[in-house]
């Protein structure tokens, strides 16, 4: 574990939970795509880096997940790197409480407020395409976040972020987090045709061919939107809908599986009832949710 993996000339990855990104920018400057899951991470990074004699200019976040810059703030400590986010993922990262406040909708209680879910805050300034050192570019990759990006290097590697899962993660969890299934999805039509020396996604192994992968994520996000839209059959609230998905496919409730499952299938709903599948009404003051005939 965080092991420095070289795939081209100038192209490694720190092979991690969320694979981190290193690029040598020069024979001294490095940069860095994600930082990792918490300060541990940061210091194991850093540890790299400067037993390779090398200089961190820039962390480059994919999106602000905490498992993606939650070693941000160590290493902008340590070197006073440049921190650079895409879109209002910059405002996830400087303000990291909005993470576990979207997924639990309110004001977080405190077993959502910890390393996993909630990274500590870091300068982050706008991702784009100028920032970027010569020869990189970005690839818009939103669905699982607000505005994920991946990033191309001039060595043709391309870091694919979270945009997919590998079978065996998949296979075991059922439901993995996205925030628009209808964007997700798309990105992903995008991802299955892209081609390059090398794919490196931060949750599945690297790759020269993404195409079968990316197609697998495909059917897994059609197969849960039409079991949900099975449990829609009669009308069901939001609470028993999620048991029941937690139930087939055999996970456990908790507050945290609560949030990110919970979150994820609400995207389901508004995926469905906006591509005129299911219908939402108020019963008894109750929300329900029915599949349309």
């Amino acid at each position: 574990m965080y092991e420095l993996i070289q795939v081209s000339p100038h192209d490694y990855y720190v092979d991690c939970p969320a694979k981190i990104g290193l690029c040598r920018l020069n024979e001294q400057d490095v940069c860095l795509i994600d930082s990792g899951s918490d300060k541990d991470a940061g210091r194991k990074v850093m540890k790299i880096i400067t037993e390779n004699g090398w200089r961190l200019t820039a962390i480059y976040n994919t999106h602000s997940h905490a498992d993606h810059i939650g070693g941000n703030k160590y290493l902008y400590e340590q070197t006073g790197c440049a921190i650079y986010a895409p879109g209002i993922e910059q405002a996830f990262t400087r303000h990291p409480i909005l993470e576990p406040a979207l997924l639990y909708g309110g004001c977080p209680p405190s077993e959502l407020r910890h390393k996993f879910l909630l990274a500590q805050e870091s300068p982050a300034q706008p991702l784009c395409e100028a920032v970027l050192p010569a020869g990189f570019s970005l690839i818009p990759l939103p669905g699982h976040s607000f505005d994920m990006v991946g990033l191309r290097t001039p060595d043709d590697t391309v870091y694919l972020a979270d945009c997919l899962s590998s079978r065996e993660t998949l296979d075991k969890y059922g439901i993995g987090y996205v925030h628009d299934v209808g964007a997700y999805l798309q990105t992903l039509e995008t991802v299955k045709d892209l081609r390059a020396k090398l794919f490196i996604p931060s949750h599945a192994a690297p790759t020269e061919d993404i195409t079968a992968l990316a197609q697998y994520n495909i059917d897994k996000t059609n197969e849960i939107a039409a079991r949900i839209l099975t449990l829609c059959a009669q009308p069901i609230g939001f609470e028993l809908l999620l048991s029941r998905l937690f139930e087939g496919y055999g996970l456990t409730m908790t507050m945290q599986q609560h949030a990110l499952v919970g979150s994820a299938v609400r995207s389901y709903l508004t995926y469905l009832k906006e591509s005129g599948r299911v219908t939402a009404f108020f019963e008894s003051n109750l929300l329900l949710w029915q599949a349309k005939a």
